[in-house]
């Protein structure tokens, strides 16, 4: 396996920006996009990180994304919207929802909008944190394509379909709980069999007969083992529904894949805003929620660890960290940003030393 090179985030930015805008992108949406990966990147969530440019740039080439579209409203009733994706960067898409949750929440309480005709939008995190920077509480899904047997299965019928909630904070940190319904997500493996490593770890996937492997390789022409087993089948589905049959748009099996170039991904997303204030003041919200954080911490730590993190606390260390001594980018991915760069016409900027 090749080691990792070291790149600042502000240098893999603007190679990320770049590397857009030569596709079509304009500034802005490049910017959104780039900011979106790298930011995953930063906090250690590798498999949402940069490593899906070169992806998102073959679905551009091949007409499966349109990346001069944010979508449209198809309608609006009280404090619920239905909306189209046309298909455009799940991005772009993404910031306008988010943009219409906090809208219809200040003035409801609540705001749920769910699109269709969507695409791969990064980390859920990524949303989710848009709306609670409002004073919100945010919780964001997605359906995906059907890489996960449903419980008692050996086929693909239901997608990782994440869930992401977020909440307000005072300063960084908090509690931010960012999940697939599989044990791992599928670019975690998509990562692992790209950089050669042997091994994954047991309960991450089967192969194609619904066997358990360990082999990334096999693992790719196999399925993800989802959460918990009947739980984790059950909460996919139940994303399914949240998603993919309320909003009309594809489901399960009709779903494409970022990394299938033969159709768009056509995916469904729910973005969630509930105004907290309207329940208990913000800051007394917060204040509530830190004593509850420091409650969970409190418990004394198992044998064979030093402490009790809870949700967000490893990704919060991770941006930190790398924030001050730079982005560690896999050897495999680093010589395809290169490529696809020298192709598109960017420089390449220096690693670190």
């Amino acid at each position: 396996m090749d080691l990792p090179v070291i790149i600042d985030d502000d240098s893999l930015n603007r190679l990320a920006r770049s590397i857009l805008e030569a596709a079509g992108l304009s500034p802005a949406r490049a910017g959104l996009v780039s900011d979106s990966l790298v930011s995953a990147s930063l906090r250690g969530v590798d498999s949402h990180g940069v490593h899906l440019l070169p992806h998102y740039v073959s679905q551009i080439r091949k007409g499966n994304i349109d990346p001069a579209t944010d979508g449209r409203v198809i309608s609006e009733s009280g404090s619920c919207m239905l909306y189209d994706g046309e298909h455009g960067l799940g991005q772009c898409v993404s910031q306008a929802c988010c943009g219409h949750a906090v809208r219809l929440a200040r003035g409801h309480g609540t705001g749920l909008v769910i699109t269709r005709n969507s695409n791969h939008f990064g980390a859920a995190a990524f949303w989710a944190q848009r709306i609670s920077a409002e004073g919100m509480a945010g919780i964001v899904m997605c359906n995906a394509s059907p890489s996960v047997p449903p419980w008692q299965g050996r086929e693909g019928r239901i997608g990782t379909n994440p869930l992401c909630v977020s909440v307000p904070s005072t300063g960084s940190g908090g509690w931010l709980l960012d999940m697939a319904t599989t044990t791992v997500a599928l670019n975690k493996i998509v990562k692992a069999a790209a950089n050669g490593e042997p091994r994954i770890p047991a309960g991450w996937a089967t192969d194609s007969e619904g066997v358990p492997t360990t082999d990334p390789q096999v693992a790719l022409r196999g399925l993800l083992m989802p959460l918990g087993g009947y739980k984790g089948s059950g909460l996919g589905l139940m994303i399914e529904v949240l998603c993919a049959v309320m909003s009309g748009g594809a489901m399960s099996t009709e779903v494409g894949g970022l990394h299938n170039l033969d159709r768009p991904m056509n995916t469904s997303q729910s973005f969630l805003a509930i105004d907290v204030a309207r329940f208990v003041p913000l800051q007394e919200f917060q204040s509530r929620m830190e004593r509850l954080i420091r409650t969970i911490k409190s418990a004394k730590p198992a044998p064979g660890y030093h402490e009790v993190m809870v949700a967000g606390d490893p990704e919060w260390r991770s941006e930190a960290s790398r924030r001050e001594n730079g982005v560690p980018v896999d050897g495999v991915v680093w010589e395809r940003l290169k490529a696809l760069a020298r192709e598109s016409g960017v420089e390449v900027p220096d690693p670190r030393k």
